[in-house]
């Protein structure tokens, strides 16, 4: 994977991942007008997924995010964009002011992702930046399943965020190893496959043809330790606009 963003220079000098991201997004704003436009941004409760005896338990079964997370919701001119989080809340302001945000936490990444995810799918530059619910995540893990057999075969595969849907067709299927945040899922077993800690995921990586990683690590700030050599796959809404930018492969068929 070429990685666009991590490449990019300014004077000569390196550029920081968010610095790039945000110069690139400011151009974008800039180049329509949007500066002064308001964006809202509210949270949306969440049911993750908890292992319990190999089984997933929970709602939704969202993709686990630090093990305690929600979905935040920007709007902006009647589009819709989504980001997970650890640290989800309200925020309010124009587009000048999500761009002055020193994204230094994983609140202030949130609402800066999200807000670019709506402001994206707003001008037709992203789509699908709505998380699908129910019936379509049994979907989406049957069509996962599909895309890695006709793609790649008999892969083996390091899944990078436990997903318990995603996680249940995989095993059936590959050889897996499950790295994930959630220190309530971390050590237990699901599916016949042992939740391993974050602190193994380069290990997991190594062992494996491909990840498959959470989008939402743009958000957590750990995306960088994944978009280097290994060949990645993201998957979910929260990375919808950073994968078009960055040309990062995302799989999330059933978003809306």
């Amino acid at each position: 994977m070429v990685d666009l963003i991590l490449n990019a220079r300014i004077n000569g000098k390196s550029m920081g991942f968010y610095d790039c991201i945000k110069r690139r997004f400011a151009a974008m704003v800039s180049n329509y007008g949007f500066e002064s436009e308001p964006i809202s941004v509210f949270p949306l409760k969440s049911s993750l997924g908890r292992v319990e005896g190999g089984r997933a338990t929970g709602g939704q079964n969202l993709q686990c995010y630090n093990g305690r997370g929600d979905i935040i919701e920007a709007t902006f001119q009647g589009a819709g964009g989504q980001a997970f989080t650890d640290m989800p809340g309200r925020y309010s302001g124009c587009l000048h002011d999500v761009l002055s945000l020193n994204l230094s936490n994983s609140f202030e990444r949130a609402v800066f992702v999200a807000s670019m995810n709506a402001v994206m799918r707003h001008i037709g530059y992203v789509s699908n930046t709505i998380h699908c619910t129910g019936k379509e995540q049994e979907a989406c893990a049957e069509e996962l399943c599909e895309f890695m057999q006709k793609c790649y075969g008999r892969p083996r595969i390091a899944l990078i965020g436990f997903q318990p849907t995603m996680a249940a067709g995989l095993a059936r299927l590959f050889q897996l190893k499950i790295v994930d945040f959630d220190i309530e899922n971390i050590g237990k077993e699901a599916f016949g496959v042992a939740i391993l800690g974050p602190e193994k995921a380069d290990d997991a990586i190594r062992c494996s043809d491909l990840a498959f990683v959470t989008g939402s690590t743009v958000v957590d700030g750990t995306i960088e330790r994944f978009i280097r050599g290994k060949s990645v796959i993201f998957y979910g809404v929260t990375i919808a606009s950073v994968a078009e930018m960055c040309g990062y492969a995302r799989f999330c068929p059933c978003s809306h």
